[in-house]
């Protein structure tokens, strides 16, 4: 018998026992595995592409759902099937979910019938058909809390939940966004917090992501009840309103105001995947048409550019652009960022230790020889070890705004803010994000801000690189018609033309912001690409990818550590063991493959391993501003060049002068 199958061996072992040891705490994910993660074997038995994996709670038994309508139960340890079985449902199945404290025994699928099945599996029978759902199931949740109820998202908007104790052959309504957003809004996916089973995260098309408390859903619906029948039939028929204190948005902050850009150029963002990390604190969001995103729970940062919209400056609800909980809005250059007193200044540069100096000095190093991924990741290590520098916040500001890929100007624009706050004198950062503001469109707010500037450091005043942002100002403003004054966080807010309710804006408005943003990957194909933590405190991410890898980031320092080449078209699923560093992946190719820590000779000869982790990054942000019908034409063998991505020739105005303000590190 090989090590690699003695290895398996005792983790099965290991696992059956249900105990925790020295070995299992030797499988945690850390850094060196990580490096060794390699292609440990691949599960087959499925005819169509493999659509959804799940483990069960003590990841000794994995599922697998696919276009083949058929569930398998796998032994990943021993590499063989337990339990295969047709699932009843006529179309591709998108979600299997083992149903808590059922023994592993009741296997809960979804499907593109429109279907919820409950099988039975040591049966091998289906043992309840929910047919409730008008259009394409995509995502299954289960609670430990909750065990003979789970919930489903579906394309038809809406968010039913099940509950198995009950005679009825039907589900409720738990949430309905056709309510909110239009008939054409569709539920994508959702996630149960494994903390606190009363939160729920729904992901739909669109960029925002909404949180919901169950409980005050529930006591809505209750008090409802109160009325007479007619009374509710009535209201029920119309609209049941969902608590101002039941859910709460979170949006990438840069996200509403591109709408229009990225309609443009016929990306459609849509949630394709949500999921909480082991401690229930944060959310982890795999935006299609963009980035993964991770949101902090217990931090409620309002969005840097959410403006109020126009529109809505004289509602009751929203005054003095403020929201009702007393968060603004706006950006407040001279009061709330800028005008700190000398006494706030944090340690510069001067305070580095020697090891921080080394990683400042290697950061600039390749910011000078234009490698902007490498110089980010740089900085952000340095960031990670000393959160309380500027000049770290700064320079990776400006080797953001030189990359250009897509939210890095938003990212900038946080950064140097960031660094004002740490160090009101920071002259770069106080240009730079000027700079930013324009790029995002904010063009009133970054004439503020170069004004504000310009009297701040009046010995820049008649700098090439002020007099250049100065003329793209007064250039854009000459040029900017009433279509581009109107609240296009409103009208853009979807990516069709139908109504939505006040209740709606209001939610969006007082949206939150994003911790971490993690880039690299390609997710503009499909609509089911999952991103997950990985490691039990969930120091990694992970997500699969268009180009047929999956990604691995940490998550702290959002620097990108690891690319494997997964499936030979796309990687949708990426379910990490709950337990130890494994991980189960599955894409287009009809498998499953498996992932493990792998001896160096045998990690080597699987080829799986992209060792250009920067080119691959960069290739599919190229891939992500392509043409589709480029896209689809790449697919069927023709070549094409798409669109060039924004590299060492990018454009910047500050850059390409001769002033005195640089974008270069300090």
């Amino acid at each position: 018998m090989t090590n690699v199958n003695i290895t398996r061996d005792i983790l099965h072992r290991q696992i059956q026992d249900k105990t925790v040891s020295g070995f299992q705490r030797f499988y945690h994910v850390t850094e060196p595995f990580i490096k060794k993660l390699g292609l440990e074997a691949e599960l087959q038995g499925h005819t169509g592409c493999v659509n959804c994996l799940e483990w069960n709670e003590h990841g000794d038994l994995l599922a697998s759902g696919s276009d083949d309508q058929h569930a398998i139960i796998w032994d990943p340890f021993r590499l063989k099937k337990v339990t295969t079985m047709h699932t009843g449902h006529a179309a591709n199945i998108f979600s299997v979910k083992f149903l808590p404290h059922s023994g592993d025994r009741i296997l809960v699928t979804g499907a593109a019938d429109t279907k919820v099945h409950v099988h039975d599996l040591i049966a091998k029978e289906t043992i309840h058909m929910f047919s409730d759902h008008t259009n394409r199931v995509k995502r299954i949740a289960t609670a430990p809390m909750w065990p003979n109820t789970f919930w489903s998202a579906a394309e038809d908007g809406l968010i039913r939940q099940y509950d198995l104790r009950e005679s009825s052959k039907h589900s409720e309504v738990l949430i309905d966004l056709t309510k909110f957003c239009g008939q054409m809004v569709e539920a994508k996916c959702l996630a149960v917090n494994p903390r606190d089973n009363n939160y729920m995260a729904v992901g739909a098309n669109g960029p925002f992501v909404r949180l919901y408390d169950i409980r005050m859903i529930h006591n809505c619906r209750k008090s409802i009840s109160r009325f007479k029948p007619s009374a509710v039939r009535t209201f029920l028929e119309n609209q049941i309103p969902i608590p101002e204190k039941a859910v709460q948005y979170y949006v990438a902050g840069h996200l509403p105001r591109k709408l229009r850009d990225y309609n443009n150029r016929l990306r459609v963002l849509v949630v394709t995947y949500v999921t909480f990390s082991p401690d229930g604190t944060e959310l982890l969001v795999n935006m299609g048409g963009e980035q993964v995103y991770l949101f902090d729970l217990t931090c409620k940062q309002t969005p840097y550019t959410l403006l109020v919209p126009q529109t809505w400056q004289s509602s009751p609800d929203l005054e003095d652009g403020k929201t009702t909980n007393d968060v603004s809005n706006g950006i407040h250059l001279p009061d709330s960022h800028i005008r700190f007193t000398q006494s706030k200044m944090q340690p510069n540069a001067a305070d580095l230790p020697p090891h921080l100096e080394k990683i400042k000095q290697q950061a600039n190093d390749e910011f000078a020889q234009q490698h902007w991924t490498q110089a980010i990741q740089l900085y952000s290590s340095g960031i990670y070890h000393s959160s309380s520098n500027a000049v770290f916040y700064g320079n990776r500001a400006a080797a953001y705004m030189k990359r250009k890929w897509d939210g890095d100007d938003y990212d900038a624009l946080k950064d140097c803010l960031k660094a004002l706050t740490l160090n009101p004198e920071h002259l770069k950062a106080h240009f730079r994000l000027a700079r930013c503001l324009f790029e995002l469109k904010y063009v009133s707010e970054a004439q503020d801000c170069l004004s504000d500037f310009k009297g701040k450091f009046p010995e820049q005043a008649q700098s090439s690189a002020c007099s250049a942002l100065d003329k793209d100002i007064k250039a854009f403003l000459k040029t900017q018609t009433e279509d581009d004054m109107a609240p296009s966080y409103i009208r853009n807010s979807l990516s069709w033309n139908e109504p939505i309710l006040k209740d709606e804006l209001c939610f969006r408005v007082q949206s939150l912001d994003y911790k971490h943003r993690y880039c690299g990957h390609c997710n503009t194909t499909t609509d089911i690409k999952e991103a997950n933590f990985f490691g039990s405190k969930g120091q990694y991410i992970v997500s699969g990818s268009d180009d047929g890898s999956f990604f691995i980031w940490e998550k702290e320092t959002t620097n990108l550590v690891g690319i494997m080449q997964g499936d030979k078209s796309i990687v949708n699923c990426l379910q990490p063991h709950p337990s130890y560093c494994f991980l189960a992946s599955s894409g287009i190719d009809p498998v499953v493959r498996l992932w493990s820590p792998r001896p160096e000779t045998e990690r080597e000869n699987s080829r799986r391993v992209v060792e250009d982790m920067e080119g691959a990054a960069q290739a599919n942000q190229q891939r992500m501003n392509t043409d589709p019908l480029e896209v689809m034409l790449h697919n069927m063998g023709y070549p094409i060049s798409g669109l060039r991505a924004a590299g060492p020739d990018g454009s910047d105005d500050e850059d390409s002068s001769d002033g005195q303000v640089q974008c270069r590190p300090s």
